[in-house]
């Protein structure tokens, strides 16, 4: 029946070829420990490594950049920016890159720094912190073009970069790289002769575990499981990490405890790899690569070949052991009694049985591995994996069915370039054991030489270069789009176990094409401190597991897309150039709209909220800096002019009048949004003034979420109990133009006048129509000029340092002067994750007591359902019918105001 191969014990390393690796491994615990400790990590070092000379370094330019270079004019050695792992069939780079933008000197931000003691993040003497990592693949038989790339980027040289630390310093003959896999040591005379750099070799198995714990630790959807053709993100709790069993299926199996940072034991393998598929599939096939044996098992009929439990029972069960008819009593057992050669039977047919009978011995294994320790986790990588969701699926059902359910087999996003992180990280002052996950933003650029580590052509020099491949790529059909021959439906042979719902048309071989992004390392960015509970907080709303809202969501993007390649390219003047970046922009965004609507989790899990940041970050990939600029200054002109009206009408009325007033303006200014198809039908119907004074007239309370009167009563108390005011509110704002200017401003304005600070969190950078924080301190100071309350509170906090007061012109109302401030969030989107905040942004927010999220992007799409350790109030009006219906259960134009005060137990809002 189903049972482990029996005979001599397995020798199995990732390399079987390789006979000096058989004797320097082991299984006594391999124990590195750096002669210089940072933040309590044991990281191997080795002897002869790259070293800082920081004698006389100095910051080059602007002190108040937010990314400052460094020179170092007396650094004598080359500080590498590049790592490999050389391995029999591919070689995986991976290379840093400082950001080429640089902040301008904002004296918002140096008054900011000064109120809240805002420091530079926890950037140290080496700078890797505030640049990026990328990942490449190549073919190891296509050495030259890696060599090439190298070269072409000057990575042996520290990058194209580089000439930004010492632009005047000689070529150091001595140049050192780092390299892991049997390819360093085979190929290191090449890189001699053709870069002039020497290799440092690292240790493959040390350089695999300390990969992959930092990748375990820093990337937040690094880990999944994969049942049945789905995948599903596993957040791991960093403090609960260790022990863990990782599995590196290689030509053969390797096995190894990892017991913490720098301790490991290799603790059992198998000969029995992805060597032995190979090998056997191409004497059974004729194949000819691995990536074809892979393809044919998608075809393949496993029934035809193995022997199953219901054709020794008739087709019944074996239900007195638990064994059902479809389990697979043994692998290839049926070309024993039938009369037939290898010829007859189909190639398709042998691959998926042998993947099989690989798959679950690896799986049977590992499992019993797990067992024989007590670990309660299995990470698999390596090169037998790829990617192939097949290959995972029956891996997935192996541990399952052996463990009764008890543990699950896992995979990791970046598994191909475990090795080459670790050789990376063997460097001194790599700068990532400072890392924490909420300092990486991965990214998945389309206008690259490559995708998701694929290499697709030559390295590209400028964004002309750029902007024609991207034209030539989409329109040959790529791999992103093209479709993969899939299996006829109704197949099966998952020895063991069910056959998975998703044999036939819904698995891809590619599945991993573009699961590896470009990490940005963000040491400015802080996890939000009011957050409740940051371990299970989710920002995205909206599930885009379920495909058919997946389908809707996709379906509203694509029919805006026109009319934002519109106001793109009007931003930058209509110009040919223009056109011509607008369009590649379009084909770009559409690929990746494609190709996750084939596979929903190729770029870890997928909410609502990420593919609206994947749009703005594909505009500025091809330099569309602000396609709404022109827009909004022309709203906030209209919108200014019309300020001092309604501040003497709320003037006029009482407190509760006056506070109803206020929330129905930020209710019915918040209607301009340029990112709401049913907005943008309003635009051609009416001027801003109009819209806005038709979207006052329909403020009819009961709202469909109404919790004003709760709101009503912390703010104005009851009765003759007067409440004591706010401390500090934060208030994240949205749209430019009236949402901001006629909403949120005279909103803030009440709260300082009832003695609130009011720190108002506007965008990094352009997203649609949104305010920016680099744009909001010239809003506050054109409203101020109406206003003592606003110009007062702008003065004291920093945003009007050179105006004068005019002690005539001061209201003799009696009123402190609370500050009024203006904090970058630390994103570029439409939406907010608290996870990933500016630092300045989470300095603010220590001594505040309320927040208010405005607009539908950061109250409804993401955070609706956030929770906090202060008074939150969420407003939004809902313009897009489906997220009304699903998240209200209301219509398009309904409003929401719902407040959750500082609690425990949090009452639940009253919905109408």
């Amino acid at each position: 029946m189903a049972s482990l191969t029996e005979g001599h014990p397995p020798i199995g390393i990732d390399d079987i070829n390789d006979e000096s690796k058989h004797k320097k491994l082991n299984t006594d615990v391999v124990e590195r420990e750096s002669g210089e400790r940072e933040m309590g990590h044991s990281i191997h070092r080795s002897g002869s490594r790259p070293q800082l000379d920081l004698s006389k370094a100095a910051i080059q330019g602007n002190f108040e950049e937010k990314d400052p270079t460094i020179l170092l004019p007396n650094q004598s050695d080359d500080i590498s920016h590049l790592a490999l792992d050389i391995g029999g069939s591919l070689i995986k780079l991976v290379y840093f890159s400082r950001h080429e933008d640089r902040s301008v000197n904002d004296r918002r931000k140096k008054s900011i720094k000064e109120i809240f003691g805002v420091s530079n993040g926890n950037r140290r003497s080496y700078p890797i912190l505030g640049g990026r990592l990328h990942f490449v693949k190549f073919e190891t038989a296509k050495i030259n073009e890696c060599l090439d790339f190298i070269s072409s980027k000057q990575l042996h040289r520290g990058g194209l970069d580089a000439r930004h630390w010492n632009s005047d310093a000689p070529d150091n003959e001595n140049a050192v790289i780092k390299a892991t896999g049997g390819g360093a040591f085979k190929f290191a005379d090449l890189f001699k002769e053709r870069l002039g750099v020497s290799i440092d070799k690292e240790d493959e198995m040390g350089c695999l575990v300390s990969g992959a714990n930092f990748l375990l630790k820093a990337i937040r959807h690094e880990a999944f499981t994969h049942m049945e053709g789905q995948k599903e993100f596993v957040q791991i709790d960093t403090n609960d990490l260790f022990p863990y069993l990782l599995v590196n299926i290689g030509s053969g199996v390797s096995m190894i405890k990892v017991d913490g940072d720098g301790k490991f034991q290799r603790v059992s393998g198998t000969n029995v790899g992805g060597g032995t598929y190979w090998g056997l599939g191409k004497l059974l096939t004729k194949c000819k690569s691995f990536d074809e044996l892979l393809e044919l098992s998608q075809r393949g009929d496993n029934r035809t070949i193995d022997m199953l439990v219901g054709d020794i029972y008739g087709g019944m069960d074996y239900s007195k052991i638990g064994l059902s008819a479809s389990t697979i009593a043994s692998s290839f057992g049926k070309a024993i009694s039938e009369n037939k050669n290898l010829e007859d039977y189909r190639p398709e047919d042998i691959s998926l049985s042998l993947l099989r009978m690989i798959s679950y011995n690896i799986g049977q294994i590992a499992y019993l591995n797990a067992l024989r320790f007590g670990l309660k986790r299995i990470f698999f990588g390596g090169f037998f994996i790829r990617g192939h969701a097949y290959t995972m699926d029956t891996i997935s059902f192996a541990v399952q069915f052996w463990s009764k359910g008890d543990a699950q087999a896992m995979f990791l996003r970046h598994e191909g370039f475990l090795g080459a992180l670790g050789a990376f990280m063997s460097y001194e002052k790599h700068g990532l054991d400072d890392l924490m996950v909420h300092h990486l933003v991965e990214r998945f650029p389309m206008g690259a030489p490559y995708t998701g580590g694929k290499i697709h052509g030559p390295p590209l020099g400028d964004l002309n270069e750029k902007i024609s491949w991207m034209e030539k790529f989409v329109r040959k059909g790529t791999e992103i789009t093209a479709p993969v021959p899939m299996a006829p439906p109704g197949t099966t042979g998952l020895g063991g176990f069910e056959v998975p719902s998703s044999k036939g048309d819904t698995l891809r071989s590619d599945a991993s094409n573009l699961n590896v992004g470009v990490l940005h390392l963000v040491p400015t960015l802080e996890v939000f401190p009011l957050l409740a509970d940051p371990k299970t907080y989710e920002p995205n709303t909206i599930d885009l597991a379920d495909h058919g809202e997946l389908e809707y969501w996709f379906t509203v993007l694509s029919e805006h897309l026109p009319d934002l390649v519109d106001k793109a390219v009007a931003s930058e003047g209509g110009t040919e150039d223009a056109k011509r970046r607008g369009d590649a922009f379009a084909r770009a965004f559409s690929a990746h709209l494609a190709r996750l609507m084939e596979e929903p989790a190729a770029y870890g899990k997928l909410g609502l909220a990420n593919l609206l940041e994947l749009r703005e970050e594909c505009l500025r990939e091809f330099q569309f800096v602000d396609a709404y600029r022109s827009i909004k200054q022309r709203e906030n002109e209209a919108s200014l002019a019309v300020l001092p009206d309604l501040l003497m009408e709320l003037d006029s009325m009482n407190e509760e009048a006056r506070l109803l007033t206020l929330i129905e303006g930020v209710l019915a200014a918040n209607i301009f949004d340029w990112g709401s198809r049913a907005c943008v039908d309003l635009y051609h119907k009416g001027t801003i003034i109009e819209i806005y004074r038709m979207s006052r007239n329909k403020m009819q309370r009961p709202w469909r979420v109404d919790d004003f009167d709760l709101f009503k009563e912390r703010v104005l108390g009851s009765g003759e109990k007067k409440p004591h005011p706010h401390k500090r509110a934060l208030l994240f704002v949205d749209n430019a133009g009236a949402d901001v200017v006629l909403g949120m401003l005279p909103l803030a304005r009440e709260l300082l006048r009832r003695g609130t600070e009011v720190v108002l969190v506007a965008n990094s950078l352009p997203a649609l129509n949104d305010v920016t924080a680099m744009e909001l301190p010239d809003i506050v100071a054109e409203a101020a000029k109406h206003c003592d309350i606003l110009r007062r509170a702008a003065e004291a906090g920093g945003l009007l340092v050179d105006v004068m007061i005019n002690a005539a012109d001061v209201n003799k109302e009696n009123f402190s002067s609370v500050p009024l401030m203006v904090v970058e969030n630390g994103c570029g989107s439409p939406c907010i994750d608290l996870r990933q905040v500016s630092s300045e942004l989470a300095a603010a927010a220590k001594d505040a007591d309320l927040v208010i999220l405005e607009g539908m992007g950061r109250s409804l799409h993401t955070n609706y359902n956030a929770q906090f350790k202060c008074d939150a109030l969420k407003l939004a009006m809902v313009k897009n019918q489906r997220l009304a219906e699903k998240l209200i259960k209301g219509n398009i134009y309904d409003c929401v105001c719902r407040y959750e005060p500082a609690s425990s137990d949090l009452q639940s809002s009253s919905l109408c």
